[in-house]
């Protein structure tokens, strides 16, 4: 192509079948120079270019980082770092040329690519979907995956869906799915796998057809998941799942749970190409030397690890150490059996004017992997206030029979007719009886998670848009971007701070 440089204009396109007078006509007009592609195959016989393989230590992506918590940092990707990985990602996840995957995820991000390259490594089939996040179930069925590489996000939002539909329904149906994903509970727990020969073909192969009735495994990566959701997954779909731990400095995934593992809580062994150590962070008190079990910071090294930030080396220099090791941000603790659990994030730690430190993203997890009627939940705090707050947006399927139900349990219901898009609704989710039903709720689902109580929200605002890619609040991975939210939503959370104060006020 560099003989071709010093001969054609650069404001070309290509097409893939011979183009017509019209549209050749039309590019030009446009300033656009037009080829088909036997023009170009036969310009690239004119010109012929000795091909030129990349070397190991050339970029093959400059992949940037998520965001949230500030701008996204340009990570520098080798071509060695994505060999390494690949190669690791083979070795404990086993995928054929049968295999047919589904690419939804954002190709700017690493997990998303990385899964792609290893589905084509395997020779396997990549089929795209329409774009439309809440159409990906529809175009899941269409394309029937073997392999689905996913988010929690979404997996919370399948378990929610499809528990209201077996063990949470009501009468008879409600009844044998409970019986059924008991048996196959206990199965999962004793060793004794995740299929059953009666209830699966009484019940649980009609749920696979949620999926598309093909898919044997899914990967989840991005962020934590909880053990309760992975379970059901793995029962109700009769699948694989591995948990994937990692970052875009790592190229993807420092460890994860291996081909034919059946226990949640854990995100596996390191990768075969991955070192791994865990450093001590006394201002959160964890120390390598806790019993049972050593706890700190996740520390990384291998050949996995990025080159450092485009134009950053200040950036660069604050993650990866004078020994080579890529600091997380994570705290985790390892097992007798090797394995890695993930427990704290070191990121988004602040101390409350009380003097207790808190880490919200740990809070936010926690509390909305117990609280189905949730779609996004998030939770503010800083060093200036005593208590957190938090914004609730509510899931448009789960919450509107609990919305129903705390309305209508009074004469006056605001004319709240149950359907989420109505102006009604909107009206109802700032009426002060269903915020405190929301607060009771998640006040419940922190304390069944064992959060402390200055952990515990103290006032909740529902808002019914839910935070999107489009309005600068989510990152393309589905992740909330906490300035973002924190400027957006100014006014309103500092009258939650407000109503804390009043609150406070009226027990003295």
């Amino acid at each position: 192509m560099d003989s071709l440089k010093e001969s054609t204009d650069f404001k070309t396109a290509t097409v893939s079948s011979l183009a017509g007078p019209v549209l050749r006509t039309f590019a030009a007009d446009k300033g656009v120079q037009l080829y088909d592609w036997e023009e170009v195959e036969a310009l690239g016989r004119l010109f012929p270019c000795a091909h030129r393989p990349p070397r190991p230590e050339d970029p093959i992506t400059i992949c940037y980082t998520s965001g949230t918590t500030g701008m996204p940092k340009g990570a520098i990707l080798t071509h060695a770092n994505f060999v390494a990985a690949m190669a690791a990602s083979e070795i404990g996840h086993t995928l054929t040329p049968s295999d047919t995957g589904i690419s939804y995820l954002p190709l700017a991000h690493v997990f998303g690519r990385a899964m792609e390259i290893f589905i084509y490594s395997t020779g396997g089939r990549v089929g795209y979907s329409t774009g439309d996040p809440l159409r990906i179930l529809e175009d899941v069925q269409a394309l029937q995956p073997t392999f689905f590489p996913t988010v929690p996000r979404l997996l919370n939002r399948i378990y929610s869906r499809v528990y209201a539909l077996t063990a949470g329904a009501p009468g008879l149906a409600g009844t044998l799915a409970r019986r059924g994903l008991a048996v196959k509970m206990a199965n999962l727990k004793a060793g004794l796998g995740n299929k059953h020969a009666f209830w699966d073909r009484v019940l649980f192969n009609k749920v696979r057809m949620v999926l598309g009735g093909k898919v044997e495994r899914i990967m989840t990566a991005s962020a934590p998941i909880s053990a309760e959701v992975l379970s059901f997954i793995r029962v109700a779909f009769c699948v694989e799942i591995s948990e994937a731990y990692g970052q875009t400095e790592g190229s993807g995934g420092a460890a994860s749970t291996q081909q034919g593992e059946m226990e949640a809580g854990h995100v596996g062994p390191p990768s075969p190409i991955t070192e791994l150590k865990l450093v001590d962070v006394p201002e959160l008190n964890y120390f390598a030397t806790d019993k049972p079990y050593p706890r700190g910071e996740v520390c990384v090294r291998g050949p996995n690890v990025f080159l450092g930030y485009w134009k950053d080396e200040k950036k660069t220099r604050e993650m990866i150490d004078e020994e080579g090791w890529l600091h997380s941000g994570d705290i985790g603790f390892i097992k007798e059996n090797g394995t890695l659990t993930i427990i704290d994030r070191m990121k988004n730690v602040f101390k409350l004017s009380i003097g207790e430190y808190v880490a919200v993203e740990k809070i936010e997890y926690q509390i909305a992997s117990r609280l189905p009627i949730a779609l996004q939940f998030f939770v503010h705090g800083n060093s200036h206030q005593s208590c957190l707050v938090a914004i609730f947006v509510p899931d448009p399927e789960s919450f509107l029979d609990f919305a129903n139900k705390v309305m209508s349990s009074s004469s006056s219901s605001n004319g709240f007719t149950g359907k989420v898009d109505d102006d009604a609704f909107r009206a109802a989710c700032r009426d002060s009886r269903l915020r405190r039903a929301v607060l009771n709720e998640v006040t419940i689902a922190a304390q069944s998670a064992g959060l402390k109580k200055f952990e515990i929200p103290k006032a909740v605002l529902i808002d019914p848009n839910p935070f999107t890619i489009e309005g600068d609040l989510l990152t393309p991975t589905f992740k909330i971007k906490r300035h973002p939210v924190v400027q957006a939503y100014r006014k309103q959370l500092d009258e939650l701070y407000r109503e804390t104060y009043s609150a406070a006020d009226s027990k003295l």
